[in-house]
């Protein structure tokens, strides 16, 4: 089996047959003409499958050692297919760190059609084995979460999985492909936001999920096909494109988010520093093990918890952009709990640990140097 970087570059994609272009080219079409009724070349509506889609699909299950692999036209529209192949009265259980958008499906849209949904502390796993019934279908989790930065032992996570019989599912949209590969450690799926790292470059919003199960996966392409929430083909040109360069990037996302995190933890205005490759994070020795590296993303708190010293901080950085989102090569801030995060309850946002002066970073590839200084400048503001 080829290397990340080599299967990135190179898995699913072939020279174009009819000009030897290297670059999968972007089958901007709707329809496919069929030399006689129902009688094509594997292509019949783009709905259904597009070249330009179907390279990157292909991509896409190699770089995260799967056999299958779906993309949809946003994460949270991945999740959504994955939601429609449970019924009324089934149990997800989940964990209670995670991105308000989930949260907001989960319990805003899913519930309403009868699914019903536990969140709980992962790291406590006797409590979440004492949730599991005969109507528990998965557990779901987010590793690295959002945006507590909490590490969940997948391995575990999987081993409970498979004694009860129910599915496992990881969101890895913090870690990338690049960083972790939770098939490889016994879980059943692998869902991610590729707006995020996998695109990496701002201009595409799109998700995926990634498994095994050829079953499974004829079931959600059924459901991908017939709910109709796919990609365009200039959008799967980009994250091919973007994959190119994926494993060059997270190093150097890695590495500066590394010296953020040390940067802030001694600042005297700065209280936490959640990053998992600092030694001080609860669960670093975890990360070392599951993780090839620590990811771009960080958060941290200030003194007081002051929600308006957070403000002042996000409205005072030049370099880092206050906006939504995260996983472009630019760096990013924002505030949880009046951004990503507003749609769960201020009375479960605390129980996170999403206070009022928490702020999240998204750490891009910039020069080390101009980050820090722009972090500094802003913070001395307050």
């Amino acid at each position: 089996m080829n290397k990340f970087g080599t299967k990135a570059i190179h898995a699913g994609t072939h020279p174009d047959s009819a000009t030897g272009a290297i670059m999968t080219p972007i089958y901007q079409t709707s329809t496919f003409v069929q030399s006689s009724p129902g009688e094509h070349k594997g292509y019949e509506y783009s709905r259904t499958l597009n070249p330009t889609r179907h390279a990157l699909e292909k991509n896409l299950a190699a770089i995260e050692n799967g056999t299958h692999a779906l993309a949809f036209s946003s994460g949270l529209a991945a999740m959504d297919a994955l939601l429609k192949t449970f019924k009324p009265g089934d149990e997800i259980i989940s964990s209670c760190d995670l991105y308000g958008g989930s949260y907001r499906l989960f319990t805003q849209v899913y519930a309403s059609w009868g699914l019903k949904f536990h969140f709980v502390e992962m790291n406590d796993l006797l409590s979440l084995e004492e949730l599991i019934n005969d109507q528990t279908k998965m557990i779901w989790i987010e590793t690295p979460t959002n945006p507590m930065m909490n590490i969940i032992d997948v391995k575990k996570i999987a081993e409970i999985g498979r004694k009860n019989n129910i599915r496992t599912a990881v969101d890895n949209t913090f870690a990338s492909p690049y960083l972790q590969n939770p098939l490889d450690l016994g879980v059943d799926l692998v869902i991610h936001s590729i707006t995020k790292f996998i695109a990496g470059h701002s201009d595409v919003v799109m998700g995926a999920i990634v498994l095994k199960n050829q079953t499974l996966a004829e079931q959600l392409a059924f459901i991908q096909n017939s709910c109709g929430a796919v990609p365009g083909p200039q959008d799967c040109f980009l994250t091919l494109r973007g994959i190119k360069t994926l494993h060059v990037r997270m190093e150097r996302h890695c590495e500066n988010a590394m010296k953020v995190a040390q940067y802030l933890i001694s600042h005297p205005k700065v209280d936490n520093v959640y990053y998992p490759g600092l030694s001080t994070h609860p669960n670093n020795k975890i990360a070392t093990e599951q993780m090839r590296n620590y990811g771009g993303m960080l958060s941290f708190t200030l003194k007081g918890d002051k929600i308006h010293d957070a403000k002042t901080v996000l409205s005072s950085t030049k370099i880092f952009s206050l906006a939504e989102s995260l996983g472009g090569v630019e760096s990013l801030c924002g505030h949880p709990a009046t951004m990503t995060h507003a749609a769960i309850p201020k009375t479960e946002r605390k129980k996170m640990g999403i206070v009022d002066s928490l702020i999240r970073l998204s750490v891009g590839i910039e020069d080390i140097e101009d980050l820090i200084k722009d972090l500094e400048q802003a913070i001395e503001k307050i």
